[in-house]
């Protein structure tokens, strides 16, 4: 232990002492300091402040949202239904209701939440915006005095007005301000006019659950809306306001358990008639302008350019809408249509449901709903497999087929095809043409799921990610539809395609202006990313517009086929029938085309892909639409070439086969005839496979055969399953080239073929040091090889080899080599050469050394 003099003692304590004021000094003038820039930054923001009498004097303008060429499609507040109410006229239940969601702390704050405040402060220097900490007040001068823009400024100039309106009003006026002066979905604005068109009562008369449904709705009432909003989103809202009521001691449990049992149930008073241009689609933008700029740019008024065509759009509604009524004997109950402009990702028409004011099915947009996407995402899968050099010669079979790693806990997986046939070897372009499903499981098998997972997501299928838990929940069944995704987002991973593999943003908007004409937003120049090459989406798109490509399955003149234009064009049907889709494309436009039920029945049985369904309004849709956008795929690249190939196997022609053109990213075009066709040495007296003394005297004959063979990239114990799926379908054709013989012909099986490879007979040979070869045949196992010069035995092998390979060495001389083989039948094969070192056999009467040395 250390210890100091007592001199040394006090100096340090009269240090410490010394230092202490000057800390003191130094905390009191950062404080001060720091207050001062507060107040030259409050006193900056506040110099232009509006007005917090404005609260009660406030001016509105109405929202209109115009289509691309300034048609107006909806004018909202132009007839504003506004009571105004008094505080003394709401109900208990009303008040706490909404403090009880809004603001919980409204009673005891000054104006702001220092806790909200400190939360979006850190959120701000976290990068990830400005978000929480709304007081009631401060969502009343959001909505009435200040612009929508969100930016620290502006939240500095909300603080402010907060306490200063907290200065000038009482909290009940505040309160009853805030209850006028909120949206409450379409033109109902304020609690008075909500009340009497939800429910058809005064709000006086308002019960605990009508409240609770009122006071959800001003945070998003596009969302919440139980008319246009989403569907049934404003059941949990709801729940939501019950919970906290309770929590916050303002309803018993009883109280909330009657309430809750109520909204199961509960029916609003008949939902009004809106005059409105593609209701879906504007409803879609007004939620993606409240999401970014908050409800007051919308409360406020505001001109909002949309990148819709309302000519575009009326046509869709109007063949939707003729179709699904011929729809209603198949058990179909709603459509829906995205027109995208396939250069710029920009929605050209958007059709929600088949009739928007239908009480059951018009105000869900189904063009948003998460849907099985069927077969539509199969070009996915085999654009995944072009990167990795496959082609759209490649052979698949289409056999019934087990996928199945063996593992106990795996479940085996036996898909079907749409017309529960197997076609045998498929080439790529008619196995998607045609969208048979075996061939597309084992090219997703082959190409993995992670990667096809990769691939969508990157093209847009948002659900697709591949985050480990996606990769457990899926599984090879995904390329045939097994995820789930929307209209909107599959109709945008074709326009990669239709666009030569760049990946857009889909856009809604082309310009907002607020009501004093100041300039909100304009859609610049669309950003692109190249997601997959031009030589692949050139190989997709060039498929989905060969009709001869689905010529087997859809018919030379399907839906799918529109007279004198070439259209790419993809269907999907789920297995249950309860998703139908068409999806297609030119490089000017991409249409996408949804049918079923809302509530996700199944359709009738006889709904078929091409033929019912989707692709009626696919085909009327875009027919009329190439009457004023251009038909045509994207043009094809350089690196493309067009080889002749073998029309069967994919491979180089072969002589007696058809033959037929496709194209190739260069590199990946065949260099051979296919490796599935072989000549077989077949047995003249027995027909099977030649055995090696059939062979070696030549008593065969060689025929054709075609051997496919496919490995099994799943299986873990051993087993090919889809071998053994071939080699069924192969013993069911008549075609007997398919049935190869398998077995080795037994005849002659007991001889034995010795044949001397070196020395070669009557050979002179300049060096001593020698090696013996000799090849054996036999069918039978070897059991004894000789080797003799000059009769005299050098070496005996007892084992089974068919060949030797043996050095010795031997002086100068004359040779007789003989070598004898033994099989296990007692058989046995000889043979002889003759040879001499440094002299020639030829010599007059030449005798062989006596003694090898």
């Amino acid at each position: 232990m250390r210890y100091l003099s007592r001199p040394s003692a006090l100096k340090k304590r009269n240090l410490r002492y010394k230092l202490i004021p000057s800390f003191l000094i130094i905390s009191l003038s950062s404080i001060l300091v720091f207050l001062i820039f507060l107040f030259v930054v409050f006193a900056w923001y506040a110099k232009d402040l509006p007005s917090p009498s404005k609260l009660s004097s406030r001016k509105s303008y109405s929202t209109i949202f115009l289509d691309r060429h300034g048609q107006v499609l909806y004018e909202m507040y132009q007839e504003k239904n506004q009571i105004p109410v008094s505080l003394a006229d709401v109900p208990d239940h009303l008040r706490n209701a909404t403090i009880a969601i809004e603001d919980k702390n409204f009673y005891q704050h000054s104006g702001i939440s220092e806790l909200g405040m400190i939360r979006a402060i850190i959120n701000t220097f976290l990068g990830r915006g400005l978000q929480g900490g709304s007081t009631i007040t401060q969502q009343l001068i959001k909505n009435v005095l200040l612009t929508p823009e969100r930016s620290l400024s502006r939240k500095i100039k909300e603080i402010i007005l907060a306490y200063e309106v907290e200065r000038r009003y009482t909290k009940d006026e505040i309160l009853m301000m805030y209850l006028n002066e909120s949206p409450y979905g379409g033109t109902f604005w304020g609690v008075a006019s909500a009340s009497k068109g939800y429910f058809g009562k005064e709000v006086k008369n308002l019960t605990l659950l009508e409240s609770a449904i009122l006071a959800g709705l001003p945070q998003a009432p596009s969302v919440y809306s139980p008319f246009v909003g989403k569907n049934d989103v404003w059941k949990q809202r709801t729940k939501d306001v019950l919970r906290r009521m309770r929590e916050d001691g303002h309803i018993t449990k009883q109280e909330e358990d009657r309430a809750l049992q109520e909204l199961k149930n509960y029916r609003f008073a008949s939902s009004p008639k809106i005059t409105i241009y593609a209701p879906h689609f504007v409803f879609y933008v007004k939620e993606i302008i409240e999401k970014e700029y908050g409800s007051a740019l919308i409360n406020q008024g505001a001109k909002i350019k949309t990148t819709l065509d309302l000519s575009v759009q009326r046509l869709a509604e109007k063949i939707v809408k003729e179709e699904i009524t011929k729809l209603k004997k198949f058990n179909v109950t709603n459509g829906a249509v995205i027109v995208l402009d396939s250069k710029t990702g920009e929605i050209l028409a958007m059709v929600g449901s088949y009739d928007f004011n239908d009480e059951k099915y018009g105000k869900f947009n189904a063009a948003l709903g998460l849907r099985q996407p069927g077969s539509t995402v199969k070009p996915i899968t085999y654009a995944v497999a072009f990167e990795k050099g496959f082609t759209p010669a490649t052979v698949l079979m289409d056999v019934k087929t087990e996928f199945s790693t063996g593992s106990p806990s795996d479940q085996p997986y036996t898909p079907v095809n749409y017309d529960q046939k197997f076609r045998g070897p498929v080439q790529v372009r008619f196995a998607l043409g045609n969208s048979i499903n075996v061939p597309a499981v084992k090219m997703l098998a082959i190409i993995g799921l992670k990667d096809f997972m990769q691939k969508a997501y990157e093209m847009g299928l948002t659900q697709f990610d591949p985050n480990s838990q996606n990769l457990k929940r899926f599984g090879l069944s995904l390329t045939l539809g097994g995820g789930e995704t929307t209209l909107l987002d599959l109709t945008r991973s074709f326009s990669v395609f239709a666009d030569g593999g760049q990946k857009k943003e889909i856009s809604s908007i082309l310009e907002i202006t607020d009501f004093s004409g100041k300039t909100i937003f304009k859609l610049v120049k669309t950003r692109k990313k190249q997601v997959i090459s031009p030589e692949v989406a050139f190989l997709i798109s060039h498929i989905l517009s060969d009709n001869n490509a689905r010529l087997e399955v859809f018919g030379p003149n399907s839906y799918l086929n529109i007279s004198g234009k070439v259209v790419a064009v993809k269907t999907g049907t789920t297995d249950d029938k309860r998703d139908n889709w068409a999806i297609g494309y030119t490089k000017a436009i991409t249409v996408g085309v949804w049918v079923g039920n809302n509530d996700n029945s199944k359709m009738d049985p006889r709904i078929a892909s091409g033929a019912t369904g989707a692709s009626p309004i696919f085909h009327k849709l875009m027919k009329e639409l190439l009457k004023k956008y251009p038909d045509g795929i994207m043009n094809k690249p350089e690196k493309i070439k067009a080889v002749e190939i073998d029309a069967f196997l994919g491979g180089l022609p072969k002589v007696g086969f058809p033959t037929r053109i496709e194209y190739f990213i260069e590199g990946t075009e065949p260099k051979d005839i296919s490796p599935y066709y072989k000549k077989l040495k077949i047995s003249k007296n027995t027909g099977r496979l030649a055995n090696e003394i059939e062979i070696k005297n030549r008593n065969y004959e060689e025929r054709e055969f075609i051997v496919i063979t496919e490995n099994d990239p799943i299986s873990m114990d051993g087993r090919n399953r889809w071998q053994e799926g071939i080699d069924s379908w192969a013993r069911e054709q008549e075609d007997s080239r398919f049935r190869p013989p398998t077995e080795t012909s037994d005849h002659a099986s007991e001889e034995i073929i010795v044949s001397i490879k070196n020395p070669q007979d009557r050979m002179t040979l300049s060096s001593n040091n020698l090696e013996i070869r000799a090849k054996i045949t036999s069918v039978t196992r070897i059991k004894n090889i000789l080797i003799k010069i000059n009769d005299q035995e050098i070496k005996s092998i007892n084992q089974d080899t068919d060949e030797i390979r043996e050095l010795i060495s031997l002086p100068d001389g004359l040779y007789v080599l003989k070598v004898v083989a033994t099989n296990e039948k007692e058989k046995t094969g000889q043979s002889t050469v003759r040879f001499g070192i440094n002299r020639l056999w030829e010599e007059k009467e030449s005798t062989p050394t006596s003694q090898p040395q």
